[in-house]
C-alpha cells in the first residue's frame, strides 16, 4: 500500500531475451498514450516495475506514481483508500481521509491485484475512468481527478468477465492495451544475467570486495531450474546462496533453491512429515513440485545409470541405460568431474536415440528445449560440427 511520487526510484528493468525486449518496446510505446493499461504477468514477473516505467515514460512521469495493492485489504477498507472518506463516514473515521485518487491527481495510479475488487469498487472505477469523477465515502460533493490508471493481475480477466465476475464494460476500458510479461522460463538468456546482478549486489550488502562469479554447477542448476516464482525467486535464491558461501573468494559452487530442504539433518524429518499435513503441504507444493522436477542424483546415476530404471530394462522412454551410456565413470576428476562426464555421456545417448532432433531429445531426457540446448552449449555441443562427432546409433 505504498506511495512513491519519484518512479525514478524504481530499479531499471533487466535482461536481453527476445520475448523482455519485446516486452519493453511495447512499454516505450504505450507509455507516452494517456489511456489506461493493464498489466498481466505471474507472480514475481514484476508487474509494479513495468508499471512504473510506464509512469517514468509518459508526459506524467514527474508528476505523483501512487501504488496500492487490492488484495491486501477488505472491500470497505479498499473502498475508503481509494475513494477517501469524510469524518464521521463510520465508526472510527475520526477525521477526512484523502482518496488515492487525489494523491495521484495529474499522475499515475497503480492498482495491483486489480481482479480481488469487489463488484461495487469496480463499479466506482468505472466511473472514475470514464468522467473523472466521484464522492468520498459519506460525502456528497463530487470531486475530479486528472489520472491515468494501470491495474495489474497475474488473473484470467476475460474468463472472470465471461463468469460475470469482473464486470466486463470496466475491463473494456481497462484493456486499452495490455502488457503481457513474460515469466523467466521464457527468458532463458536473461537468467544468469539476473543472477550475476543480483549476486553482485548482495555481494555489496554484505561488506565483501567482490563476486567470485558462479561455478559451471551452479549455473547448470541456475538454468534448469522452472522458477514458478520467477524473477523475485531468483533474487531470494541468489541472495540466500551469496550469504551463505564458506568461501566467498571462489566461484559460488552451492545453489539454495529450497531453504526447507537444506538445513540440518535433524530438521529434515520435520520438514518431510509436513507431507502428511494438509495445510503444510500446501504451503510447500511449490518446493517439492521443484524437486519432483530437478531430483538429486540417485545412486545408481553415479554408475551410469538412468535412475529408477533396472539395468536392461526397457521404459516408456528411455532405452536400455546400458546402450551406450558407460558402466561407471572415473573418480580421479573428483565427484563433480563424474556427474559431469554422465552429463555430457547423457546428452550424446539422447541425441543419438533421437537422431539428433533435439526436441526429441530434450523429451527423451524429460528437459524443456531450452534447458537442453543450455546444456549442449555446457558441453560443447552446440555446434554442429561438435555433434558430427557421436557416433549415430544403430
Amino acid at each position: 500500500m505504498a506511495r512513491s511520487a519519484r518512479t525514478e526510484e524504481m530499479p531499471t528493468p533487466i535482461g536481453r531475451s527476445l520475448a523482455f525486449l519485446g516486452m519493453l518496446d511495447h512499454v516505450s510505446r504505450l507509455a507516452p498514450l494517456d489511456r489506461p493499461a493493464l498489466i498481466i504477468g505471474e507472480r514475481g514477473t514484476g508487474k509494479e516495475l513495468v508499471a512504473a516505467r510506464l509512469a517514468l515514460l509518459s508526459p506524467r512521469w514527474d508528476k505523483p506514481f501512487v501504488k496500492l495493492n487490492c488484495a491486501a485489504l477488505s472491500e470497505s477498507l479498499l473502498d475508503s483508500e481509494l475513494f477517501g472518506h469524510e469524518a464521521g463516514a463510520f465508526t472510527g473515521a475520526q477525521k477526512r481521509r484523502i482518496s488515492r485518487f487525489e494523491q495521484a491527481h495529474g499522475g499515475t495510479l497503480f492498482l495491483d491485484e486489480i481482479a480481488s475488487a469487489s463488484r461495487a469498487v469496480q463499479e466506482k472505477l468505472l466511473r472514475v475512468i470514464e468522467y473523472g469523477s466521484f464522492e468520498r465515502v459519506g460525502g456528497n460533493d463530487t470531486l475530479h481527478v486528472d489520472v491515468r490508471l494501470i491495474g495489474a493481475t497475474n488473473a484470467d480477466l476475460p474468463e472472470l468477465a465471461r463468469r460475470g465476475d469482473f464486470r466486463a464494460d470496466l475491463l473494456d476500458r481497462l484493456a486499452f492495451d495490455v502488457v503481457m510479461l513474460p515469466p523467466l522460463r521464457m527468458r532463458q538468456d536473461d537468467i544468469l544475467i539476473l543472477a550475476e546482478h543480483f549476486a553482485t549486489r548482495m555481494t555489496s550488502s554484505l561488506g565483501r570486495r567482490l563476486f567470485a562469479g558462479f561455478s559451471d554447477r551452479a549455473r547448470s542448476t541456475l538454468m534448469s531450474h522452472d522458477w514458478p516464482g520467477n524473477v523475485r525467486e531468483l533474487r531470494n535464491v541468489v541472495e540466500r546462496s551469496v550469504y551463505r558461501m564458506e568461501r566467498p573468494e571462489k566461484p559460488l559452487e552451492d545453489i539454495v533453491l529450497d531453504p526447507f530442504r537444506s538445513g540440518p539433518d535433524w530438521l529434515r524429518p520435520l520438514v518431510a512429515d509436513r507431507a502428511d499435513d494438509p495445510d503444510a503441504a500446501s504451503a510447500s507444493g511449490q518446493a517439492r513440485a521443484s524437486e519432483a522436477a530437478h531430483p538429486a542424483p540417485a545412486p545408481d546415476a553415479i554408475a551410469g545409470i538412468a535412475p529408477g530404471i533396472a539395468p536392461g530394462a526397457v521404459p516408456g522412454a528411455m532405452p536400455p541405460a546400458s546402450s551406450s551410456v558407460p558402466a561407471a565413470f572415473s573418480l580421479e576428476e573428483g565427484f563433480a568431474g563424474a556427474i559431469r562426464a554422465h552429463e555430457r555421456s547423457l546428452l550424446e545417448y539422447a541425441l543419438r536415440e533421437a537422431r539428433f532432433n533435439q526436441k526429441e531429445a530434450a523429451r527423451i531426457l524429460s528437459l524443456t528445449y531450452y534447458q537442453f540446448r543450455h546444456l549442449l552449449r555446457q558441453h560443447g555441443l552446440a555446434e554442429k560440427s561438435a555433434r558430427r562427432r557421436i557416433t549415430p546409433s544403430g
